[in-house]
């Protein structure tokens, strides 16, 4: 019996360099298993292009003109709620990791990666992970404990949590302290598939774009060091 062909990863490139987008473009080509199935110059370029083609992973630069890259991922993830944008940029600013986060971007690459990195990268987005760099992780981690020390208002109390069953919410618990899907699977003795089955779900229920939103979420509501209490499945 033959084995069932995979699908290659169809990327879509979005930043003004020409330079740099080509080259990009040009590594990405030489790798099987991906195809390069466009490239857009500008954030509005990037939207209309993403409508159309429904890549699996769209690479985003943050620093565009007429349209930036992250009112571009704000503006696909509105179209495209599953869409996988990773940020790769020369940016290090705060500012643009927390707003890319909050746009749903799923991943922050600064331009200096290595090419294994960022073809590494692209693997565990589609694997359903977060792609964040350690020295950047840390201050979403410092944010974290800020988030976590501010009141929380009537809106925020809203219960959403108490939807989750017992078992998304051990894998949220999980999930908050840094542990990938594979950790997570391990953790819990499950298939990584059913992890990915509940984050969606999870996601869903907390009205959140992505894992790291979703940690957020758990810092944000004192849930640390709270045991997972509510429905059974």
């Amino acid at each position: 019996m033959e084995a069932k062909a995979v699908a290659p990863v169809k990327v879509l490139v979005v930043d003004d360099h020409t330079l740099f987008r080509k080259g990009i473009i040009n590594l990405l080509q030489e790798r099987p298993g991906i195809e390069v199935v466009g490239e857009a110059k500008d954030g509005r370029e990037g939207i209309a292009l993403a409508k159309q083609l429904h890549p699996d992973v769209i690479l985003m630069d943050v620093q565009m003109p007429e349209c930036n890259g992250i009112e571009a991922t704000e503006a696909i993830r509105q179209e495209l709620p599953d869409a996988r944008i990773m940020m790769l940029t020369v940016s290090e600013q705060d500012e643009d990791l927390f707003a890319a986060i909050k746009a749903g971007a799923r991943g922050y690459l600064l331009k200096s990666v290595e090419p294994d990195h960022l073809l590494k990268a692209i693997d565990l987005l589609m694997k359903g992970e977060a792609v964040i760099p350690h020295n950047m992780a840390s201050k979403l981690l410092a944010e974290f404990s800020v988030i976590a020390n501010k009141p929380v208002s009537k809106a925020e109390a809203s219960g959403d949590y108490q939807l989750l069953t017992n078992r998304e919410k051990e894998i949220l618990q999980t999930l908050a302290g840094g542990a990938s899907n594979k950790e997570i699977a391990n953790a819990l003795n499950i298939s990584e598939h059913t992890v990915k089955i509940h984050l969606k779900n999870i996601l869903r229920k907390l009205h959140v774009n992505n894992r790291i939103q979703a940690a957020v979420y758990y810092h944000r509501q004192g849930l640390v060091n709270a045991p997972p209490k509510g429905r059974t499945k």
